[in-house]
Protein backbone atom coordinates (compact mmCIF):
# COMPACT_ATOMS: atom_id res chain seq x y z
CA UNK A 1 0.00 0.00 0.00
CA UNK A 2 1.45 3.43 -0.83
CA UNK A 3 2.30 5.91 1.59
CA UNK A 4 -0.02 9.09 1.93
CA UNK A 5 0.91 12.85 2.07
CA UNK A 6 -1.15 16.25 2.23
CA UNK A 7 0.09 19.31 0.50
CA UNK A 8 -0.19 22.61 1.59
CA UNK A 9 0.56 25.79 -0.84
CA UNK A 10 0.69 29.16 -0.20
CA UNK A 11 1.36 31.67 -2.97
CA UNK A 12 1.69 34.82 -1.59
CA UNK A 13 2.47 38.67 -2.78
CA UNK A 14 6.10 38.36 -1.89
CA UNK A 15 7.30 34.73 -1.86
CA UNK A 16 5.26 31.43 -2.05
CA UNK A 17 5.91 28.21 0.19
CA UNK A 18 4.37 24.70 0.26
CA UNK A 19 4.67 21.87 3.05
CA UNK A 20 3.92 18.36 2.73
CA UNK A 21 2.90 16.15 5.16
CA UNK A 22 3.63 12.28 5.82
CA UNK A 23 -0.10 10.17 6.76
CA UNK A 24 0.90 10.52 10.71
CA UNK A 25 1.14 14.60 10.20
CA UNK A 26 5.05 14.60 10.41
CA UNK A 27 6.74 17.26 8.90
CA UNK A 28 7.69 15.78 5.08
CA UNK A 29 9.78 18.58 3.05
CA UNK A 30 8.94 22.25 2.86
CA UNK A 31 9.86 24.58 0.16
CA UNK A 32 10.08 28.31 -0.27
CA UNK A 33 10.06 30.70 -3.83
CA UNK A 34 9.88 34.24 -4.79
CA UNK A 35 6.00 34.58 -6.39
CA UNK A 36 6.85 36.44 -9.21
CA UNK A 37 4.36 37.53 -12.28
CA UNK A 38 3.15 33.67 -12.40
CA UNK A 39 1.18 32.71 -9.80
CA UNK A 40 0.44 29.48 -11.54
CA UNK A 41 3.87 28.57 -12.32
CA UNK A 42 5.28 29.09 -8.92
CA UNK A 43 2.57 26.97 -7.63
CA UNK A 44 3.43 23.97 -9.91
CA UNK A 45 7.43 24.65 -9.10
CA UNK A 46 6.92 24.51 -4.96
CA UNK A 47 4.78 20.93 -6.01
CA UNK A 48 7.94 19.80 -8.29
CA UNK A 49 10.15 20.55 -5.12
CA UNK A 50 8.32 19.06 -2.35
CA UNK A 51 8.23 15.40 -4.95
CA UNK A 52 11.76 16.08 -5.80
CA UNK A 53 12.58 16.09 -2.02
CA UNK A 54 10.24 13.03 -1.16
CA UNK A 55 9.83 10.39 -4.08
CA UNK A 56 7.51 8.40 -2.15
CA UNK A 57 4.78 11.39 -2.44
CA UNK A 58 4.66 11.09 -6.28
CA UNK A 59 0.92 10.40 -7.08
CA UNK A 60 0.32 9.78 -3.37
CA UNK A 61 -0.87 13.37 -2.49
CA UNK A 62 -4.44 12.84 -1.07
CA UNK A 63 -5.22 16.49 -0.97
CA UNK A 64 -4.23 19.64 -1.39
CA UNK A 65 -5.39 22.53 0.13
CA UNK A 66 -4.00 25.97 -1.55
CA UNK A 67 -4.12 29.44 0.55
CA UNK A 68 -2.52 32.89 0.15
CA UNK A 69 -2.79 36.02 -1.88
CA UNK A 70 -2.88 33.71 -5.40
CA UNK A 71 -4.68 30.56 -4.03
CA UNK A 72 -7.31 30.85 -6.90
CA UNK A 73 -4.49 30.18 -9.57
CA UNK A 74 -3.32 26.33 -7.88
CA UNK A 75 -4.73 24.63 -10.07
CA UNK A 76 -3.68 21.15 -8.52
CA UNK A 77 -5.50 22.23 -5.52
CA UNK A 78 -8.44 20.33 -3.86
CA UNK A 79 -9.62 22.90 -1.75
CA UNK A 80 -8.82 26.49 -1.27
CA UNK A 81 -8.72 27.97 2.45
CA UNK A 82 -8.12 31.56 3.72
CA UNK A 83 -4.81 32.68 5.19
CA UNK A 84 -6.21 33.46 8.55
CA UNK A 85 -7.58 30.08 8.77
CA UNK A 86 -4.47 27.98 7.99
CA UNK A 87 -2.61 30.22 10.45
CA UNK A 88 -4.97 29.66 13.23
CA UNK A 89 -4.51 25.82 12.47
CA UNK A 90 -0.85 26.26 12.59
CA UNK A 91 -0.61 27.82 15.46
CA UNK A 92 -2.69 25.97 17.35
CA UNK A 93 -0.93 22.49 16.32
CA UNK A 94 2.09 23.78 16.81
CA UNK A 95 1.60 25.85 20.56
CA UNK A 96 -1.94 24.84 21.94
CA UNK A 97 -2.91 27.08 23.96
CA UNK A 98 -4.42 30.37 23.82
CA UNK A 99 -2.45 32.79 21.99
CA UNK A 100 -1.96 36.22 19.79
CA UNK A 101 -0.15 34.89 16.65
CA UNK A 102 1.46 38.06 14.46
CA UNK A 103 2.35 37.16 10.62
CA UNK A 104 4.59 39.50 9.50
CA UNK A 105 3.71 39.35 6.27
CA UNK A 106 5.02 40.82 2.25
CA UNK A 107 2.40 43.08 2.08
CA UNK A 108 0.31 43.18 5.37
CA UNK A 109 0.31 42.21 8.59
CA UNK A 110 -2.18 39.90 10.42
CA UNK A 111 -3.06 39.38 13.96
CA UNK A 112 -4.75 36.35 14.94
CA UNK A 113 -6.44 35.85 18.63
CA UNK A 114 -7.16 31.85 19.35
CA UNK A 115 -8.77 31.35 23.09
CA UNK A 116 -7.80 28.45 25.12
CA UNK A 117 -9.89 25.76 22.86
CA UNK A 118 -8.41 27.02 19.78
CA UNK A 119 -10.99 29.16 18.14
CA UNK A 120 -10.59 32.09 17.12
CA UNK A 121 -12.05 35.08 18.96
CA UNK A 122 -9.94 38.51 17.35
CA UNK A 123 -8.54 39.24 13.86
CA UNK A 124 -7.15 42.12 12.56
CA UNK A 125 -5.43 43.38 9.18
CA UNK A 126 -3.32 46.18 8.13
CA UNK A 127 -4.01 46.97 4.83
CA UNK A 128 -3.71 50.51 4.26
CA UNK A 129 0.17 50.92 3.91
CA UNK A 130 3.41 48.84 4.09
CA UNK A 131 4.11 49.64 7.02
CA UNK A 132 4.73 47.00 9.84
CA UNK A 133 4.88 44.34 6.65
CA UNK A 134 7.95 42.91 5.28
CA UNK A 135 7.71 45.20 2.13
CA UNK A 136 8.33 47.92 4.91
CA UNK A 137 11.46 46.11 5.76
CA UNK A 138 13.03 45.52 2.22
CA UNK A 139 11.84 49.08 1.22
CA UNK A 140 14.24 50.26 3.84
CA UNK A 141 17.04 48.08 3.16
CA UNK A 142 17.22 48.90 -0.26
CA UNK A 143 17.39 52.57 0.72
CA UNK A 144 20.57 51.75 2.95
CA UNK A 145 22.08 49.91 0.27
CA UNK A 146 21.69 46.57 1.43
CA UNK A 147 19.25 43.33 1.38
CA UNK A 148 16.72 42.42 3.56
CA UNK A 149 19.93 39.86 5.89
CA UNK A 150 22.00 42.90 5.54
CA UNK A 151 19.71 45.25 6.96
CA UNK A 152 18.97 42.67 10.16
CA UNK A 153 22.91 42.31 10.00
CA UNK A 154 23.59 46.12 10.63
CA UNK A 155 20.58 46.69 13.39
CA UNK A 156 21.78 43.78 14.85
CA UNK A 157 25.20 45.67 15.36
CA UNK A 158 23.00 48.87 16.24
CA UNK A 159 22.92 50.31 20.04
CA UNK A 160 20.82 52.97 20.54
CA UNK A 161 17.87 52.84 17.95
CA UNK A 162 17.08 56.23 15.72
CA UNK A 163 13.45 56.65 16.00
CA UNK A 164 11.33 56.84 12.39
CA UNK A 165 9.06 59.59 12.68
CA UNK A 166 7.03 58.44 9.82
CA UNK A 167 5.10 55.00 9.05
CA UNK A 168 4.73 56.32 5.41
CA UNK A 169 7.48 53.98 3.10
CA UNK A 170 7.66 57.31 0.62
CA UNK A 171 8.41 59.73 3.53
CA UNK A 172 10.26 57.04 5.83
CA UNK A 173 12.76 56.55 2.77
CA UNK A 174 13.67 60.33 2.66
CA UNK A 175 14.36 60.25 6.34
CA UNK A 176 16.30 57.93 6.22
CA UNK A 177 18.67 60.09 4.06
CA UNK A 178 17.98 62.69 6.59
CA UNK A 179 19.19 60.68 9.36
CA UNK A 180 22.60 59.72 7.20
CA UNK A 181 23.35 63.06 6.31
CA UNK A 182 23.20 63.94 9.86
CA UNK A 183 25.85 61.62 10.49
CA UNK A 184 23.63 58.99 12.57
CA UNK A 185 25.67 55.71 12.74
CA UNK A 186 23.55 53.39 9.96
CA UNK A 187 23.57 50.39 12.43
CA UNK A 188 21.17 52.22 14.65
CA UNK A 189 19.04 53.85 11.94
CA UNK A 190 18.85 49.94 10.65
CA UNK A 191 17.64 49.17 14.53
CA UNK A 192 14.94 51.64 13.97
CA UNK A 193 13.34 50.54 11.24
CA UNK A 194 13.15 47.43 13.04
CA UNK A 195 11.30 49.12 15.96
CA UNK A 196 8.95 51.20 13.49
CA UNK A 197 7.49 47.84 12.18
CA UNK A 198 7.01 46.45 15.95
CA UNK A 199 5.08 50.26 17.27
CA UNK A 200 3.00 50.15 14.09
CA UNK A 201 1.74 46.07 14.81
CA UNK A 202 1.42 47.31 18.64
CA UNK A 203 -0.86 49.88 17.60
CA UNK A 204 -3.00 47.61 15.50
CA UNK A 205 -3.98 45.50 18.80
CA UNK A 206 -4.22 44.79 22.17
CA UNK A 207 -0.48 43.12 22.87
CA UNK A 208 -0.36 43.56 27.36
CA UNK A 209 -0.93 40.13 27.91
CA UNK A 210 -0.98 36.22 26.41
CA UNK A 211 1.48 34.42 24.62
CA UNK A 212 2.55 36.02 21.51
CA UNK A 213 3.93 34.17 18.54
CA UNK A 214 5.78 35.74 15.85
CA UNK A 215 5.49 34.00 12.37
CA UNK A 216 6.68 35.42 8.76
CA UNK A 217 9.78 35.52 7.05
CA UNK A 218 11.77 37.85 8.72
CA UNK A 219 10.70 36.38 12.30
CA UNK A 220 13.76 34.26 12.50
CA UNK A 221 14.18 32.60 16.09
CA UNK A 222 17.11 34.97 17.48
CA UNK A 223 16.66 37.37 15.10
CA UNK A 224 16.15 41.28 15.51
CA UNK A 225 12.32 41.64 15.16
CA UNK A 226 11.78 38.85 17.68
CA UNK A 227 14.23 40.67 19.88
CA UNK A 228 12.27 44.03 19.67
CA UNK A 229 9.33 42.56 19.79
CA UNK A 230 10.00 41.21 23.33
CA UNK A 231 11.88 44.92 24.16
CA UNK A 232 8.42 46.49 23.12
CA UNK A 233 6.34 44.21 25.17
CA UNK A 234 8.91 43.01 28.15
CA UNK A 235 8.33 39.08 27.45
CA UNK A 236 8.84 36.13 25.47
CA UNK A 237 7.81 35.85 21.94
CA UNK A 238 7.37 32.70 21.33
CA UNK A 239 8.63 31.81 17.52
CA UNK A 240 7.49 28.35 15.56
CA UNK A 241 10.74 26.31 13.63
CA UNK A 242 9.60 27.05 10.65
CA UNK A 243 8.46 30.82 10.60
CA UNK A 244 8.14 31.15 6.74
CA UNK A 245 5.98 28.25 6.00
CA UNK A 246 3.35 28.23 9.34
CA UNK A 247 0.43 29.33 6.88
CA UNK A 248 1.54 26.45 4.35
CA UNK A 249 1.90 24.62 7.32
CA UNK A 250 -2.00 24.75 8.45
CA UNK A 251 -2.91 24.60 4.95
CA UNK A 252 -1.54 20.88 4.95
CA UNK A 253 -2.66 20.31 8.44
CA UNK A 254 -6.46 20.97 6.83
CA UNK A 255 -5.91 19.17 3.93
CA UNK A 256 -5.01 16.28 6.20
CA UNK A 257 -8.30 16.91 8.40
CA UNK A 258 -10.20 17.15 4.78
CA UNK A 259 -9.13 14.00 3.84
CA UNK A 260 -9.85 12.07 7.33
CA UNK A 261 -13.22 13.72 6.88
CA UNK A 262 -12.57 15.91 10.16
CA UNK A 263 -14.85 19.21 9.41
Amino acid sequence: MNACFYCGVDVGSSYSKAVLLDASGGFAAGAIRRTGLDFARVAMELHQDLLVAVPDARDNVARTVATGYGRDNVAFATSRITEVSCQAAACWHLFHQALTAIDVGGQDTKIIVLGETGRRTDFRMNRRCASGTGAFLEEMAARLDTTPDGLEALAGRGRDAVPLSSFCTVFAKGELLSLIRAGRPVEDIALGVYDAVVRRVVEMASLQSGTIVLTGGAARPGGVLVGRFEAALGRQVLVPDRPQLTVALGAALLAMREGEGVP
